[in-house]
């Protein structure tokens, strides 16, 4: 089960500009009103960089001191920064995650960073995020190329049966949307496009039984048919090693931009597939989904028998294997991994036959 309870406290969301740049998220004067609930209204007199780290968004751990106390607090700041207009149509993913720290956060009992301040324009749909910096405190911010144990798996699973057991929260919150089947029907690539990223070196050891891009887009309009008439949960939807954290409390899970509501077999079947390198995910897989069947019911859940909820396993690999499919702007020894595995995680389960897919 999830352990204690976590309190989660819903952070400050001053109505302030949200910068486009890094220069300016490392404005004193900025940051003096956004972190105005954390000082108690002092100023911010200092700012010291830690940590940068961009990928498709900005992370940046920075340390501050408050007035004349002369005491260094740190903090992470993540929102899209210096980036071209491609990239801020990224906007809403970071709204979402915001809005996942000041509205769903509070609500459910699952280990987050203790985010202090969103920022978020909603007419123009960006948003940065402001959390304390767990990493001075700490904690171990699993690397996305980072292979868990059976018991590490374990353990983040317990963290989606939390998340999932939340579900309620979707009954009052139509802004969390069946993104899964949105994506699946999205006509994201066209199935030429597609097929030159699977032919890219990321299919070295995908079984080319997989490996074909009109099937694979059949299959997951197919997934998205069937998912979307089962029972609906609140998932993390992008549940991969980089998105998950450990503290000397336990695992903990960041990064919300794919936040949704769809069948619980599409969290856990990424998940473990992903998080786990082939052959462990082969030996351990099932045996790790009865236990968070059992997580489930322990939570008053009414889930499907193991035969049942093993075919929706089956069939769910297929949203982690098109996510990494279609991943384009990820480091390319991310994407390779990520879409090894699941692709031998889809050719395992024979996964394609189940949908229909001939």
């Amino acid at each position: 089960m999830s352990g204690a309870t976590i309190s989660n406290i819903a952070p400050a969301e001053p109505a302030i500009a949200v910068p486009e740049t890094l220069e300016a998220a490392l404005d004193p004067a900025f940051l003096s009103e956004a972190l105005a609930s954390v000082s108690g209204g002092a100023p911010v007199t200092s700012v010291e960089t830690v940590e940068l780290l961009k990928t498709v968004a900005t992370k940046v751990r920075f340390a501050v001191t408050f007035g004349d106390d002369g005491e260094k607090h740190g903090f992470c700041l993540k929102g899209l920064l210096d980036v071209d207009e491609m990239g801020r149509r990224g906007g809403p993913t970071c709204v979402l995650e915001g809005d996942f720290y000041t509205r769903v956060a509070p609500t459910v009992n699952v280990r987050v960073p203790d985010a202090v301040a969103v920022v978020t324009d909603r007419e123009a749909q960006q948003s940065v995020l402001i959390m304390r910096d767990l990493i001075a405190d700490g904690a171990h911010f699993c690397s996305a190329l980072e292979a868990f144990s059976a018991d590490q798996a374990l353990a983040s699973l317990g963290q989606l049966a939390a998340l999932h057991a939340g579900s309620a929260f979707l009954d009052g919150a139509p802004w969390i949307k069946p993104r899964a089947a949105e994506l699946a029907r999205a006509n994201y690539v066209t199935p030429e496009q597609l097929q030159g990223l699977m032919d890219d070196p990321r299919k070295e050891g995908v079984p080319e039984s997989v490996l074909d891009a009109g099937r694979l887009i059949d299959g997951v309009k197919e997934l998205a048919n069937r998912d979307e008439v089962r029972q609906q949960f609140m998932i993390h939807g992008d549940s991969h090693a980089g998105n998950n954290f450990r503290t000397a409390e336990g695992s903990g899970l960041i990064d919300w931009q794919l936040l949704q509501k769809g069948g619980w077999a599409l969290d856990v079947a990424y998940h473990l597939c992903a998080v786990l390198p082939v052959e462990l995910a082969e030996a351990e897989e099932r045996r790790l989904m009865g236990e968070y069947l059992a997580m489930m019911k322990g939570y008053g859940f009414d889930m499907p028998g193991e035969e049942d909820a093993w075919t929706q396993y089956r069939e769910g690999v297929m949203y982690g294997y098109y996510l990494w499919a279609i991943t384009r702007r990820v480091d390319p020894p991310i994407i390779k991994l990520f879409f090894h595995r699941l692709g031998n995680a889809a050719a395992r389960h024979d996964s394609f036959a189940l949908l229909g897919v001939a």
